[in-house]
């Protein structure tokens, strides 16, 4: 069984949240770069994850505060999908992972960190990409900062 550790997350966990939406609140944001947002499709949109659990780690985010997949309109689940087959090229061609981990956390006791507004995550993974590291040192090795990993992903996003 494969493990994927986050003790560095306890910063979010453990954090101030913001009042309201994060998810709504970033498309407002005008720069795409300081939100984080790698593209906006018509009803969803590509996000990194500001905590990842690995290099490229993102997410599919549709713009209507929805809680739950099954609410989601037919379109909305239809984007959410194309957009997750998107990434998974962009990803590929951008990082080169050997696989992913994609899921979906609905509500908060599945581990969802905002519980209101589904989301869905793409982890790459590497073979041996978790180590000593986390468990021992409990320091995760995040080999390239963010805005780094937006400015190779987003141009492709408009590639594609």
């Amino acid at each position: 069984m494969d493990v994927l550790w986050a003790p560095w997350r306890m910063e979010y966990i453990l954090g101030e949240k913001p009042d309201g939406c994060i998810f709504c609140m970033k498309p407002e944001e005008k720069d795409d770069r300081k939100a984080l947002i790698l593209y906006r499709g018509e009803l969803c949109y590509v996000i990194l994850n500001y905590y990842p659990y690995n290099n490229g780690h993102l997410m599919i985010v549709p713009f209507r505060h929805v809680g739950e997949i099954q609410e989601l309109s037919a379109e909305e689940r239809a984007e959410m999908m194309d957009l997750t087959a998107r990434s998974l090229e962009v990803l590929k061609e951008a990082i080169s992972p050997h696989g992913f981990n994609l899921g979906v956390n609905q509500g908060a006791v599945a581990g969802a960190g905002v519980a209101g507004h589904v989301h869905l995550h793409i982890v790459p993974r590497w073979e041996g990409d978790t180590n000593f590291m986390p468990v021992i040192g409990h320091t995760k090795v995040v080999n390239e900062g963010l805005w780094q990993t937006w400015d190779k992903l987003a141009p492709l996003f408009r590639e594609k």
